[in-house]
This record gives C-alpha cells, structure tokens and sequence, in this order.
C-alpha cells in the first residue's frame, strides 16, 4: 500500500504543473515525509561542464546549496557516473562523501535517468546511521523514476515555452529593425532589444572598416572600457576566430584564454556572431555576460537568426545611406555639394561645443576662373574644377570634410583644428594648385582663401561662414593667390593684418 501511495503522489507531483522548480520541490517534500528524511536535494547535469549542479534542495546547510559537484566526485557524482543507485550508510567511513549538512550519517544516491542517459541525480540523506534498507532503497528507486518523468516533462515545456519566447523575440525584432533605415539608429535599436529579448549582460555591434572594426554601438549594464566609435584589430580576441571560421564562437569563461580581448570591465563569458549579409560579412554580434558559461548551445540558432535578420537590416540601412549621399555629392567633381556642407557644419558645431574641440572653416575660390572659362572653354574649366576637387580631397585628412560651394567656390570643414593649423592647411593647398601642372592650360592656376575657426570666429554657422569669406574677399582685394584668416577682413589695410596673410601674387 506504501508503494501504491507514494507512486499516486509522485504522479500527481508530476502532473501537477510543468514548472521545473514547483515538480522539482514538490517532489522532496514527498521523499522527506514518505521516507522521514532530514536532507534530500535534485541536483541537475550541466552537459557541457559535465558537472551536477543543486537546482532544489530541503535541510542543506547555508552555502552548500551552490554546490557544482563533477562527475565521478563524491557519492552523488559517482552513482551518475557508474549510473547506479550508490548507498553510504556511515558517511565518516566513505572518503567519497562531501558534506552537504552536518547531521548527516547516511547518505543514498539515485541517478535520474531519461532513456539511459543520466540528468541528474536524488540525494537523500539521514542523521541516523544506516537509515536506509534495501526496501526503502529499492522504493526510493522507483519514485526516481517518477521524478525523472517529472524532471523531462517539465524540461521540455520549457525548451518550448523558452524557444517560443525566443521566436517572439525574433520576430519582434524583425518587425522593429527592417523598416529602421538610419544606420545609427538602427544599430542602438538592435544591441536594445537583443540585450533584452536573451537577458544578457551586454550586446554591442562591430562593424568592419578597412582592416579594424569599430564599435558602432553597444547597450546593457556593464562597464565601457573603449568608447563607441573606437577601433579594434578585425583578427584579434574571440571575434577574429568567429570571423575567420565564419562561425559562432562560445567562449565560457574569457578569464582562461590568453587571445581574449575585453572592452568591458566584467566580462566572464562571450559569444561571437558574425553577421554577414548576401555572402559579404559586415562585421559581428558579441554579447558578454558577467557570469561564466552564460552561454547556452541551444540558443545559437536563435541569436544567429537574429544576427542575419540585423546583418540584412544593416545592410539595408548601408544602401540608403549610400542613396542619400549621392543626393549629397556634386555631379561633376565628385565631392560633396553644397547641401551636405550645410548638413555637417551644425553637426560639426555642435561636437566642438560639446567636447571643446577645435573647427576650422576655410572658403577657397578658383582666381579669374571665368577668364580661364572664357580663353580655354568649359571643358577644359570643368576639368580644372575636378582636378582641383581631387587635390583638396587628397590632402585633407579622412575626418575633414571638402564641398563645391557653388561654381568655382569649396568649403573645406576641418573637425579638432586651431587657426594656426587652418591657415597651415590653406596655404599647403595654396601652393599646391600655384604649382599644379593643369594638362591643356598654358599659364598656371591659383586659388585664394579665407580661413575661420570656432569659436573664436564665431559659434554658429553663419558667424563662421561669414568670418571665412570676409578672408576670401580680403584675399581677392588684396592681389589673389593668398590666404588671409576671417577677422582680418574687417581691416582696410592689408600692411596692418600681416602675419595673417600667407601667400604671394602671381606674376
């Protein structure tokens, strides 16, 4: 009749709710009251430590609760080994027992087994010695096998809520990320809902440039230790290997491999997704945890669905950015027009206000460009004007930004630049384009310009657009060929502002 009772509760147990913790606690309350137990505890098989690992327990001593016990360790580790029931009944004369509670006498282990293969384990423990018979032990082996039903059941209501959770987070993200077409915003949108969807620590998105990748966002709660926008080797740490193979890579604990490269302060797990888009590889998906083995082999497929539907969105967000700054190129030079000019100066403003950097304005005109129109026709001029762009564009640094203005006018926007270097830049090209060879044009070409910087020229755009061509005009009054700083326009003398006039006029 005890059998007949015990396996009608643990049924019950078993059939009661599909929630891992609730079976799993339900079923030590009966072992304890059927077998008057003072400690009993389920401890789970992490299948990729190979370690057992206490998911409930009743009567343990604080502490020993967090236990990771491995496989072939200590009795519980040995009947999951040997994959047998495994009975101590005097635990100071077994030197496999690890104490779990002081009281403790007698110790029974039972592996949990789902067809044939070990999950977990049943440890029941006694204060009285030899508290087990074999009756009780044979028993205890049967209700096993109700809680390994119960341990399989619940597990895989899990795996399917958890994989239908993560199906609602892919397809969220889909939703949220594909008509996003503004690739800032959509790369903080991705790292946001990521870090959310899959409760991880941290998420970020390199991108590749040339032979580095940079760090073009990042969102979660652990700490920076590179800022957005920094560089990276493409081939080091863990994401060089993820890129090489063209594969995830899981890496456990970062703390034990020497290529680990952290640019966050806590970091004890990663994964690694390359993110590639019709066969071209954009960059990656890395996400840290603060706590090792974080990781799970079952969640690849999820998040590598979520890396191809970021990677397509990215790629996407890429072509219209493209599209838009054909809208900002000028159709015969090349370079940048008028209007993209006017985009950047604010942004440029504002980054100079925010962190107290330096900006340079430099307006440059093409001297006597109509004569030269005039006496060797526009093609021959249009061809100058392309040759000019090239010069301008090839001198200044990849920051630095050259527009055609309009007709035979640039602006050049210099970001973290003083007035010194401005009017160094200036008169470099200057005396470039002086000596420029121009195929077809027999008499040489030159420029003049005027140069401002913020803030001491101004702080918005128009103060400092106006500073650089009142220096422009100087330039021009003063004889061509010359660059003269802003402020130095408001003078009448050109004998007074010398020091500020680079330059010569040409003969």
């Amino acid at each position: 009749m005890q059998k007949i009772a015990l396996l009608y509760d643990a049924s019950q147990a078993v059939l009661s709710t599909f929630d891992l913790d609730e079976v799993l606690q339900r079923i030590l309350v009966i072992a304890r009251d059927y077998f008057h137990l003072q400690n009993v505890a389920i401890l789970l098989l992490d299948k990729e430590t190979q370690e057992l690992c206490v998911r409930s327990q009743i009567g343990w001593d604080e502490g020993h609760d967090k236990i990771h016990m491995p496989i072939g360790h200590g009795i519980t580790g040995t009947a999951a080994k040997q994959k047998r029931p495994l009975y101590a009944p005097d635990v100071s004369k077994d030197a496999r027992y690890v104490s779990s509670a002081k009281a403790t006498r007698s110790e029974l282990a039972i592996p949990l087994m789902v067809r044939d293969e070990v999950v977990g384990v049943l440890d029941c423990q006694s204060e009285n010695l030899d508290h087990f018979d074999k009756e009780t032990i044979d028993l205890l082996t049967l209700f096993s096998t109700q809680a390994s039903m119960a341990l399989q059941n619940a597990r895989l209501y899990s795996l399917e809520r958890h994989r239908a959770q993560q199906l609602e987070a892919i397809n969220a993200i889909a939703q949220q990320t594909t008509a996003m077409l503004d690739v800032k915003e959509l790369l903080a949108k991705v790292c946001s809902l990521i870090q959310e969807a899959f409760h991880v620590n941290h998420v970020s998105v390199l991108l590749r440039e040339e032979d580095d990748l940079i760090l073009r966002a990042h969102h979660g709660t652990l700490t920076p230790r590179i800022l957005e926008g920094g560089r990276l080797p493409s081939s080091a740490g863990l994401w060089g290997r993820a890129l090489a193979a063209g594969k995830t890579v899981i890496e456990h604990d970062v703390r034990v491999i020497s290529e680990y490269v952290g640019f966050f302060a806590e970091t004890a797990s990663r994964m690694c997704i390359p993110l590639v888009s019709f066969g071209q590889t954009l960059g990656v998906l890395v996400l840290d945890s603060a706590e090792t083995g974080a990781f799970h082999v079952g969640d690849t497929q999820s998040l590598e669905s979520v890396a191809d539907i970021c990677a397509t969105a990215i790629q996407n967000a890429h072509y219209v950015e493209r599209v838009k700054q054909l809208a900002y190129l000028d159709g015969l030079t090349g370079i940048f027009n008028r209007r993209f000019f006017e985009l950047r100066i604010s942004e440029e403003i504002e980054r100079a206000r925010r962190y107290g950097t330096g900006l340079a304005v430099i307006m440059v005109d093409i001297d006597n460009f109509k004569k030269l129109n005039d006496e060797f026709g526009h093609l021959l001029g249009d061809e100058v004007l392309r040759q000019v762009s090239s010069l301008f564009h090839q001198q200044v640094r990849k920051m630095d930004v050259v527009c055609r203005y309009g007709g035979e006018e640039f602006a050049i926007l210099l970001s973290q630049t003083n007035a010194e270097q401005a009017l160094g830049v200036a008169e470099k090209l200057r005396r470039l384009v002086e000596t420029w060879q121009f195929p077809g044009v027999p008499r040489p070409v030159s420029i003049s310009a005027g140069a401002a910087t913020y803030p001491e020229d101004g702080t918005t755009r128009d103060e400092l657009v106006k500073a650089a061509d009142a220096g422009l005009y100087a330039a021009k009054q003063a004889g061509r060929n010359l660059v003269i700083q802003g402020p130095a326009s408001t003078q009448s003398s050109a004998h007074s502002v010398a020091g500020r006039i680079t330059g010569k006029t040409l003969v």
